[in-house]
């Protein structure tokens, strides 16, 4: 019995949303008397993120606290009009229709801020923690909180705003009909270490190393908690998970999560990652988003890796310890390829 070890890489570009109908995405903001701000979505929270990044982009572009805003994403009947959270299009398509919702907000709250101190709207600027004071001059100053109530109780207006982002239509070229799917591109790159057992099949990961570029980190922390989780989703596709060999037929087939594989914690191994920002010109504050793209590379790199490792080439998913070993066996014994 031999192990032995291989290297496999993948890069990738991975186009952001869909260019179907504009891609629409909309949201609504509105403030209450408390000066507290909420956002209306029907990009429903997969667990992506979706929410944190969306108060974020609101608090920046209102210029308050991110903890006076709160997300709300309730249905596609009360909440207003979103394609969906799929094709890693939420931070850029609903984040630009956030930002624009509360860019027309804060236009209201600055003209109610504006009526009260007595100023010109262009003389005023907030200040991130919940005031709106006059520049060059912050002891003239008005919270939010008192914009918010003064607004809705004396001045009579509503501190909200609504926004929508359209993919701009592509150009078409006469000649061949060719157009551009989409508005921006996020890219990555995986190396694979792998560990291949020549007498049983088995394929124990060793390490990874990746790199993706995706616009700007919003949230440095998700992203890279994304990152880590949809690599291991990766390695799950790419080793473990299959509804064969009775699909669709439910019969014999596996029952709960100890029948149905899938990597555990002894299976984890060290994983660097790299985050390249190069934010996006049409992207809410330069920001993409890592999406689905964070499993993608690490099945073909892994099967790359264990090509390196002991010869043989495997394109049928998952790649079980049986599809490892048979075909092994197929080209008479471990044929590992020189290591770069």
């Amino acid at each position: 019995m031999t192990r032995h070890r291989g290297r496999g890489m993948a890069s990738i570009n991975y186009p952001i949303g869909m260019n179907l109908g504009g891609d629409p995405s909309q949201a609504l903001v509105h403030s209450n008397p408390s000066g507290k701000f909420t956002v209306a979505l029907s990009s429903i929270d997969l667990g992506q993120g979706m929410k944190s990044v969306t108060r974020q982009i609101c608090a920046e572009t209102l210029g308050v606290p991110v903890e006076d805003v709160y997300v709300d994403t309730a249905d596609s009947d009360t909440g207003p009009h979103c394609m969906g959270s799929f094709a890693s299009r939420g931070t850029h398509r609903v984040g630009n229709a956030v930002m624009a919702a509360a860019r027309e907000a804060r236009g209201v709250m600055m003209e109610a801020a504006a009526e009260e101190l007595e100023v010109n709207v262009a003389d005023l600027e907030t200040d991130g923690r919940g005031n709106i004071h006059v520049k060059g001059a912050p002891h003239r100053s008005i919270s939010t909180k008192d914009v918010a109530i003064a607004a809705q109780f004396k001045q009579g207006k509503t501190i909200s705003g609504r926004g929508i982002f359209l993919v701009p239509l592509s150009d078409v070229d006469p000649e061949t009909g060719e157009m551009s799917p989409a508005t921006c591109y996020a890219h990555a790159c995986l190396v694979a270490e792998v560990e291949v057992d020549d007498e049983t099949g088995e394929v124990a990961m060793v390490r990874m190393d990746s790199a993706y570029e995706l616009g700007r980190a919003l949230n440095p922390r998700l992203v890279e908690q994304q990152l880590v989780g949809g690599a291991w989703m990766g390695v799950s596709h790419a080793l473990y998970e299959t509804p064969e060999p009775y699909y669709p037929d439910p019969v014999h087939g596996p029952r709960d999560f100890v029948e149905y594989l899938m990597p555990g914690p002894g299976d984890i191994c060290p994983h660097d990652i790299a985050v390249l920002e190069r934010p996006a010109p049409d992207g809410p504050f330069g920001g993409k988003g890592p999406g689905e793209m964070c499993a993608n590379p690490v099945l073909p790199a892994v099967a790359n890796a264990i090509f390196n490792a002991v010869g043989v080439r495997i394109d049928d998913l998952p790649i079980t310890p049986e599809k490892v070993l048979r075909a092994i066996k197929a080209q008479g014994g471990a044929r590992p390829q020189a290591r770069r």
